[in-house]
């Protein structure tokens, strides 16, 4: 493994906790997790996946450019510098940064080609962001508001630190009818998709995707947006606390399906899945992957906040070059369902009562029929992690 360090000072020896953060992945244009807290000597270990990123500090104001010294010449900050990772490659490249005081870290991906990971994709990362004022959404709206200025020739213009958050366009809802051949068996299906989702093809050899829920990551799935062929299965392991994995909408982010939908899909929801500090017997979810139109889903628990509003949301097969990107999906789901929105909202969930945390009746009628290979269908599978 390949490992640089940068030290932002030299400190005394304390027990310090080393944050981990996985940077990009197989079509995944994000740190993850992107907002953390870190006490001083702390370390952030970022960690480089498929692709080529970078781990680069800069400014709230400047999300996407370098953090200068007072000149505005010379680069002050930390930088990983690219580091390119071949698919399937063991040999993971980290950069190590020390935390030396409790102020607000600022970073971003400097990867430009063929489009910019900061300013297009919100590939952005902070450490101790105020809670109020200055906060990460902020700064990620700073990011990609900076993708959208109409000088992009300037170099003196500045993002204001109270950028609005833009909703993202409607989604363009298209019908496609197509043939699936699987072994011998042939099958014609119908589904609705986004202009750019990738043709209904099953995978030669299935795999099966395993999505960590909560866990030492916090409020997140991990990873939280992931790229599934037809056949593919995903398991959602449950790590920490009392989570769910609930199917949503992308319009609607922290509402169940089965609330929202026009043509009565009534999607997967795993119900509460309470786990012990000291378990290690992990509840799972699994689902198996009927098309490669876009899932959505998110945590419904509410209690003491909403985990969705605080960005708990993950996608499998989203359209990354389109409006309606992972990224856009969670800003949206924070935008109406975090702290500073309405807790009055119909995507809001109630704590859950003893009989909810072992109930899986609504995901277990939206398994009837799972047999089929028919689009639309997903077959849902309870089990233990040992």
């Amino acid at each position: 493994m390949k490992t640089a360090f940068a030290s932002l000072a030299v400190l005394p020896f304390t027990l310090a906790a080393v944050h981990q953060i996985a940077v990009g992945g197989d079509n995944i244009f994000a740190f993850n997790p992107n907002n953390i807290v870190a006490d001083v000597g702390d370390v952030l270990s970022f960690q480089f996946n498929v692709k080529n990123h970078t781990a680069t500090q800069s400014s709230f104001a400047s999300p996407c450019t370098k953090l200068l010294g007072a000149d505005n010449l010379t680069p002050v900050g930390f930088n990983s510098g690219f580091n390119p990772v071949a698919p399937g490659s063991l040999d993971l490249p980290v950069f190590n940064v020390t935390v030396n005081d409790s102020k607000p870290i600022w970073v971003y991906c400097a990867q430009k080609n063929p489009f910019s990971h900061c300013a297009e994709k919100g590939m952005v990362f902070a450490a101790n962001a105020p809670t109020t004022g200055n906060t990460f959404q902020a700064f990620l709206n700073n990011a990609l508001a900076s993708g959208n200025s109409t000088n992009a020739t300037s170099t003196t213009t500045t993002t204001s630190a109270t950028a609005a958050w833009t909703s993202p366009p409607a989604p363009e809802i298209v019908t496609v009818t197509a043939t699936v051949t699987e072994g011998d068996n042939t099958y014609l299906t119908t589904y609705a998709s986004w202009e750019g989702s990738a043709a209904p093809t099953a995978a030669p050899q299935p795999v099966n995707h395993v999505i960590v829920v909560g866990g030492s990551a916090g409020l997140v799935f991990t990873p939280s947006n992931i790229t599934a062929s037809i056949n593919d299965t995903v398991t959602f392991q449950f790590e920490s606390k009392n989570h769910t994995a609930t199917q949503s909408s992308f319009s609607n982010p922290c509402t169940e399906l089965a609330k929202t939908s026009s043509t009565g899909q009534v999607g997967f929801d795993s119900g509460f899945m309470p786990v012990g500090v000291n378990d290690t017997n992990f509840p799972s979810l699994t689902i198996t992957v009927n098309d490669t139109a876009p899932i959505w889903g998110y945590c419904r628990q509410t209690n003491p906040t909403s985990h969705c509003g605080s960005g708990m949301v993950f996608s499998i097969n989203a359209v990354e070059d389109s409006p309606n990107n992972f990224a856009a999906f969670q800003g949206l789901a924070i935008h109406n369902f975090g702290s500073s929105a309405s807790t009055t909202s119909s995507g809001s969930a109630s704590s859950p009562s003893s009989s909810d945390s072992g109930k899986k009746s609504g995901a277990i009628r939206a398994s009837v029929g799972s047999v089929s290979v028919f689009v639309g269908v997903v077959a849902v599978v309870f089990g233990m992690m040992l």
